[in-house]
């Protein structure tokens, strides 16, 4: 019975290691970064999208200009949007500006980062080291947290709506 519940306290504690993980945040200059993540790929699969929250501090605008990463051939500042009933996608070729006193949030369906000539799949669980760049922080350097093939945010699986199913 005791070793028992010595591997379950052992699990417990894995598990809170684990959530504290997910909870890193970065600060460089007046920028604080937290969230930062992204999905589980198919084998052979060359893009990703890299999510997280930049909240701007300072009394300036700064701009996210680009990112790199060593197992990533090319990184792009996305936007998604809906133009005439058409979901739509481009590249932020002028980066995107994080105004003073405002947190801009990078998720699917929205800004991202667009991860691109993956040299190696993203395993749930993984840590993708990743540098951002921004115009007055300079280059940052943080990890995303792999999480599960549908999540929808870090931590978050995706999620399914069961209403138009039969009883």
């Amino acid at each position: 019975m005791k070793t028992v519940m010595q591997f379950f306290g052992f699990v417990l504690l894995l598990a809170l290691m684990n959530g504290s993980a997910h909870a890193q945040e970065v600060k460089a200059g007046d920028l604080v970064i937290t969230q930062a993540w992204s999905r589980a790929t198919p084998s052979g699969a060359k893009i990703a999208g890299g999510y997280l929250t930049v909240e701007n501090k300072g009394s300036a605008a700064d701009r996210l200009v680009g990112a790199s990463g060593e197992n990533i051939g090319k990184v792009e500042v996305h936007e998604m949007a809906m133009k005439n009933g058409v979901m739509t996608m481009r590249p932020l070729d002028k980066g995107l500006t994080i105004e003073p006193g405002k947190t801009v949030k990078l998720a699917p369906g929205g800004y991202h980062l667009m991860l691109m000539d993956l040299k190696q799949p993203f395993k749930q669980g993984d840590k993708v080291p990743l540098t951002l760049e921004f115009e007055k922080a300079g280059k940052i350097s943080l990890s995303l947290d792999v999480q599960a093939v549908g999540a929808q945010a870090p931590g978050g699986a995706m999620k399914h709506d069961h209403s138009g199913m039969k009883k």
